[in-house]
């Protein structure tokens, strides 16, 4: 087929030798198939801002450090340099989030390059060498639902236990190759210790995986491992390997109103005094 644009540069610097075929555009971005040497990847072409549907929520974008200075001064401003940081640092994420979760041993397609925009990486196949399809695409059995479903709930602990959270996960985004699922699409991967979202993420991201798995296996939509997994992770004891049940008890107890304001009154009281305290130091001043 005809060259992209986009790509020709890396055909230019010999990253590839030619592009097969388109495999999909997106929201976020278009996928080509590439030749590169004897090996065949995907190279996924990132939209320009202004052509993207996905928007760069701040909600996805809390805790992400970044490392320079004057970037993060810049990001903070909205001049054209400050936009051109935002999108630098939200296109980056995904290559930085697939390096590290596959180091993690979470099944994501494992990037070998990302260069003017584009993210080579490995293109995950089916059992016959074509393209993988998604989870959407696939009509599963009951046991094949429960085999999945507990791979994907595995990669999601993976994934926490690493400090990241998908934060779009669905059966648009999990790929079905020979071995089962694979987790795609984190250009807005949360950090987990960082983002006051978090924890509302990460449940949403396993109710989406058991509202579709739950399809097949009905008894599956009954599990409430998304706040066991925070239980866990919020109390120190997740690890890449934690043993989950599906389970949690909700705490019934009616919670103390009077307590509640008694904080409250204390908090105000405390404002109250370094509003007094700041004034006295201005008129001191």
């Amino acid at each position: 087929m005809k060259t992209p644009k986009r790509l020709q540069s890396l055909l230019d610097d010999g990253l590839i030798d030619s592009v097969l075929y388109q495999l999909m555009s997106g929201k976020e971005a278009q996928v080509y198939v590439v030749q590169c040497g004897d090996q065949v990847r995907c190279a996924k072409v990132f939209k320009e801002a202004s052509k993207r549907s996905f928007k760069q929520a701040v909600e996805y974008q809390e805790g992400r450090k970044v490392r320079n200075s004057r970037r993060a001064r810049a990001m903070g401003k909205k001049t054209r340099y400050g936009q051109k940081e935002h999108e630098d640092a939200w296109l980056n994420a995904e290559v930085d989030a697939l390096y590290r979760l596959a180091d993690a041993g979470v099944r994501v397609p494992r990037p070998s390059g990302f260069v003017d925009g584009v993210l080579l990486m490995e293109l995950i196949s089916d059992a016959d060498g074509k393209a993988a399809p998604r989870l959407d695409d696939v009509e599963l059995t009951r046991e094949q639902a429960l085999d999945f479903h507990q791979q994907v709930i595995a990669d999601v602990v993976r994934m926490l236990s690493a400090g990241l959270i998908h934060g779009d996960l669905s059966e648009f985004n999990v790929l079905l190759d020979d071995q089962g699922p694979v987790i795609i699409d984190l250009p807005q991967a949360v950090n987990a210790s960082g983002n006051n979202n978090a924890e509302r993420m990460l449940e949403r991201d396993v109710d989406n995986m058991r509202r579709y798995f739950g399809k097949y296996a009905p008894e599956l939509m009954n599990t409430d491992y998304g706040k066991e997994i925070w239980e866990l992770y919020e109390s120190g004891r997740l690890h890449p390997t934690s043993k989950l049940t599906g389970c949690f008890i909700h705490d019934t107890h009616s919670a103390d109103l009077g307590e509640i304001m008694e904080v409250i009154d204390a908090a105000k009281e405390e404002e109250r005094d370094r509003l007094e305290r700041q004034q006295a130091n201005d008129e001191e001043d």
